[in-house]
């Protein structure tokens, strides 16, 4: 029966299913990173922002494009100011004193993501803003600002057009690479407030216009409506965290259970089932942690685990594993 105190929004599911043995890169703003750790605590191959939270277009093609060339960071490619070495590419959490431990930080992960990548089934890119700051000296749309002066940049609007073409080339490039690579766009719910009320629906409305119009052009391409659940399923201020901008924990976990109903393969759901409970688990806090009871329970875990490994040889449990090995002081 339909609810008439509210609209339910019920995302179209994509046929190509995401499983434990389908990789997934997530890339985009802060949404993103809520869902991809949701995919990570249940054991999900997935990796998470390698060059840390991006929020426009731009900056997400430019650090597929890198991965795609396998071209490694130089000294060139960092900047100095307020005391720090910094990539315009990264996020802040690359930035240190030291130039070689900067530079060493960002290859580290980069070379990850391109190994991880040889493997990627499953592309989810979150898209928060169609505004961009561009590095005045060398013309380079920037991933962060590093809390640079303003006067170092120009910023602007992307268009809509040159979004489509960005990625119009862009997923030629990753489909002759892999022709099974199922790619997810979504607009983030987390509202961009520094131009006000109407500055960030003009800017979501770029991306959405932007999306629609790629997804039209090829049937690997899909949009997940993360914005509109947010805006006309819950619609309500309770969803939101305290700054009235980002979303609760309640909301995440909404849109997650839409996520997973949308993306993933049901087959795998009791998988994720045990999963959970070896979860559960490890966050089980024993009164006695020396009494037989316990110990007993630790070896039923251990059991658990050990048959799960050999049942899901894709799974790692490395992690509880370890937990319920260590010695009880």
């Amino acid at each position: 029966m339909k609810d008439p105190f509210r609209t339910v929004v019920d995302p179209i599911p994509i046929s190509e299913k995401l499983s434990y043995q389908t990789p997934g890169l997530f890339l985009g703003s802060c949404f993103t990173t809520s869902i991809g750790e949701k995919m990570q605590h249940l054991k999900f191959p997935v990796m998470i922002n390698p060059s840390g939270v991006l929020y426009n277009p731009v900056s997400i093609k430019d650090i597929l494009e890198r991965i795609l060339e396998e071209k490694l960071f130089k000294p060139e490619d960092l900047h100095f100011e307020n005391g720090l070495w910094f990539s315009l590419r990264h996020d802040t959490f690359f930035s240190d004193e030291d130039k070689a431990k900067c530079l060493s930080r960002i290859n580290e992960r980069y070379v990850q993501a391109v190994s991880f990548f040889k493997n990627v089934r499953f592309l989810f890119l979150t898209f928060g803003t169609a505004r961009v700051y561009v590095w005045k000296k060398s013309g380079q749309v920037v991933a962060n600002c590093h809390k640079l002066p303003l006067a170092y940049f120009e910023r602007r609007m992307l268009g809509v057009e040159e979004i489509v073409a960005l990625y119009r080339d862009l997923t030629v490039r990753l489909f002759s690479m892999n022709p099974d690579l199922q790619i997810v766009f979504t607009v983030s719910p987390i509202r961009h407030w520094k131009d006000g009320a109407a500055g960030n629906h003009y800017s979501k409305s770029v991306l959405h216009v932007a999306i629609q119009r790629l997804t039209v052009q090829d049937e690997r391409l899909h949009y997940f409506p993360s914005y509109e659940i947010m805006m006309d399923d819950l619609r309500d201020y309770r969803f939101y965290a305290a700054d009235m901008l980002h979303l609760s924990d309640i909301a995440v976990d909404y849109i997650w259970e839409k996520f997973r109903k949308t993306v993933i393969d049901p087959g795998v759901l009791p998988v994720i089932g045990e999963v959970q409970k070896i979860l559960r688990a490890v966050t089980h806090r024993p009164f006695r942690p020396a009494s037989a009871e316990y110990q007993k329970f630790r070896e039923v875990q251990l059991a658990k685990i050990k048959d799960m490994e050999k049942r899901y040889p894709f799974l790692d449990l490395s992690t509880e594993k370890k937990y319920f090995m260590k010695e009880i002081p």
